[in-house]
């Protein structure tokens, strides 16, 4: 059985290789089997790069995919520090962006990450800082966005200063992780739960808790 994939996306800047490894070692510090898939590309093409051909975009999409479906294929929670959709969204390559969304079906949980962090310039492997200013953050933000969309793919978006951030993915994957044993609440009490009523009850989904009760 795969592992439960976790995708953290978002324009450069956003924070998502720190968020991808805080999560990572606070899932594995509770003890549960996670692992991260850092990304195989750089975040920021070089002018020299930016026409790199089809075949090489695919090549590198290819192998993020790789990494993440032997990850699964070996631990139960996988977090991927992006996805090749990131690689797909502002080519003209209509086979690349098919694919990539094809890819990307495979993620349980996508965090998208907020626009609210200062920007920082990430350095290219010459040692040369790239400009990445506000309107490209919101362009690449917008793109992400609509893809998903379009797609019919959920995502929740974290936002949030510092450890703020973290606890904000962290109740994200948590209700993710709770998921299974709501639904065994509801199976086990769908038939019962109406006869019953009570001025202090601990369950947290009793319907008397939200009920307006009128006369």
């Amino acid at each position: 059985m795969s592992g439960h994939l976790i995708a953290v996306l978002g324009a450069a800047g956003t924070g998502k290789t720190t968020l991808a490894r805080e999560l990572t070692r606070i899932l594995t510090a509770r003890d549960m089997d996670a692992v991260m898939v850092p990304q195989t590309w750089r975040e920021v093409i070089e002018p020299s790069s930016a026409s790199q051909c089809l075949a090489e975009r695919r090549a590198m999409a290819a192998e993020q995919t790789r990494l993440i479906a032997e990850a699964r294929a070996a631990h139960q929670l996988v977090l991927a520090d992006t996805t090749p959709l990131m690689l797909s969204l502002e080519t003209d390559a209509p086979p690349l962006r098919e694919q990539a969304l094809r890819d990307h079906a495979q993620v349980g949980t996508t965090l998208l990450m907020s626009l609210d962090l200062a920007w920082t310039k990430p350095a290219t492997t010459n040692g040369r800082a790239a400009d990445a200013p506000a309107d490209s953050q919101a362009h690449t933000d917008t793109l992400i966005r609509q893809a998903l969309q379009e797609a019919g793919q959920p995502y929740a978006v974290v936002a949030g200063h510092g450890i703020a951030r973290v606890e904000h993915a962290l109740s994200i994957i948590d209700l993710w992780l709770d998921e299974p044993a709501r639904q065994t609440r509801r199976a086990t009490t769908a038939g019962s739960r109406w006869r019953w009523f009570c001025d202090n009850c601990d369950d947290g989904e009793c319907e008397q808790h939200w009920l307006t009760r009128q006369r």
